[in-house]
């Protein structure tokens, strides 16, 4: 995104739209591979599932960070623990990025202030519409975990 969105309902939308796109793109290539007996769409279902579940990781700026704050921007602090145990499974510098550029976005989650006037104006959205979102979001969640862990099954060990 070039410049903030007017609201967090509109970031919230533009941030579930990647992994709902990408998810469908990921399915796309599972059923081609289940059609040929493709162990290479098999392998990109695989990467398109888990590059998504990552996305989903509530810290800003991954998309997870974008649908997270329409609940609260709090749960941006959840994200902390999930990039941590991340790292120490599989160290890469890709996570010790995300993490500094999640630095500014977390400070403001620690001192978030509901309160505020210019967050009262931009997190102003119904309870129904928290509700949805944040459901839809921990659908998307479990499907992909389901989905990674069904496809690293059967994808079994390198060779």
């Amino acid at each position: 995104m070039k410049e903030m969105p007017k609201d967090v309902e509109t970031e919230a939308y533009v941030g579930i739209a990647g992994p709902v796109a990408g998810s469908v793109a990921a399915l796309a290539c599972y059923a081609l591979a289940r059609e040929f007996d493709s162990r290479l769409l098999l392998a990109l279902a695989y990467a398109g599932c888990f590059l998504n579940l990552f996305n989903l990781i509530p810290v800003s700026p991954l998309d997870g960070g974008r649908i997270t704050a329409i609940v609260s921007p709090r749960l941006w602090l959840l994200g902390v623990p999930v990039l941590a145990a991340a790292f120490f499974w599989r160290p890469s510098p890709i996570l010790i990025l995300v993490a500094i550029l999640a630095l500014p976005q977390l400070k403001a989650a620690w001192n978030w202030d509901a309160l505020a006037p210019a967050n009262q104006h931009y997190y102003a959205v119904s309870n129904e519409d928290k509700f949805t979102y944040g459901v839809f979001y921990l659908a998307l969640i479990v499907f992909l975990s389901l989905m990674v862990h069904g496809l690293h099954t059967e994808l079994g060990p390198a060779h």
